[in-house]
């Protein structure tokens, strides 16, 4: 009886998802969505709710772990963190739109959210290193404190703002996470990425395939460290920025 009893959420869960999973479609008028461009994006593809409402864990983490080859170790924590921004006591889903709540995975001087992010200044070559990642996150906040006279970054948004740098580059790049120098350890083409923010679609068309390498938290949290000491030895001056 247990076992009927967990499953049956994740089961009701799976009906309410489309039937069209896989082919891309506008968001309809009674759709929402959120400030994640990659939820946003496989919504868009029918695997999470089309209308973006009503996303359950177990959804959530088999969805990132189909398309994009997240773990749960990755997937999971991400969930529970974001599941409080839904309003409604003792909620057992989460809406894109209540996503939005600032300072949780909403923050000033989001990568994802500006064109400025694709400016020349950032990217100069037809393929993204981590260096030059690294150095757009930073001109991007940057500018949204020089300009943005309400700035706010606190601990968490920093925090969540390595892992969408981190994010994208995961799930565009080709890994060579042996590599001794962390500008080396992933590449990313760059069209791609333009591609998916500026469209909210997987560049299926430019080439990209679901990543070979599988996400875990350790290779997470171990990449965003070193991103952060690249990012601070940019910022003062001790690597070349």
């Amino acid at each position: 009886m247990k076992l009927i009893y967990l499953a049956a959420p994740f089961a009701v869960s799976v009906l309410s998802l489309s039937r069209d999973r896989g082919e891309w479609m506008a968001p309809q008028r009674d759709a929402v969505r959120g400030p994640c461009p990659m939820l946003n994006t496989l919504a868009n593809y029918g695997y999470l709710p089309r209308n973006g409402k009503g996303i359950s864990r177990d959804v959530a983490i088999e969805v990132l772990d189909t398309v994009i080859n997240w773990d749960v170790s990755v997937a999971g924590p991400l969930y529970d963190f974001a599941q409080p921004t839904n309003p409604t006591p003792n909620a057992t889903t989460i809406d894109l739109d209540q996503l939005t709540t600032h300072n949780v995975l909403e923050y000033d001087g989001s990568l994802s959210r500006q064109d400025a992010f694709f400016g020349p200044a950032d990217f100069t070559t037809p393929n993204i290193n981590v260096e030059q990642a690294a150095r757009a996150r930073t001109a991007r906040i940057v500018t949204a404190a020089s300009t943005n006279p309400s700035f706010t970054l606190p601990q968490i948004g920093a925090y969540f703002d390595y892992r969408e740098t981190a994010a994208y580059q995961f799930v565009f790049g080709t890994w060579n996470l042996e590599a001794d120098n962390i500008k080396d350890k992933i590449s990313t083409p760059l069209e791609a990425v333009e591609y998916f923010f500026k469209y909210e679609r997987l560049p299926l068309e430019k080439g990209w395939v679901r990543p070979i390498n599988r996400l875990t938290y350790d290779v997470l949290v171990n990449f965003v460290l070193e991103s952060q000491v690249l990012t601070h030895g940019q910022m003062n001056g001790t690597v070349p920025y």
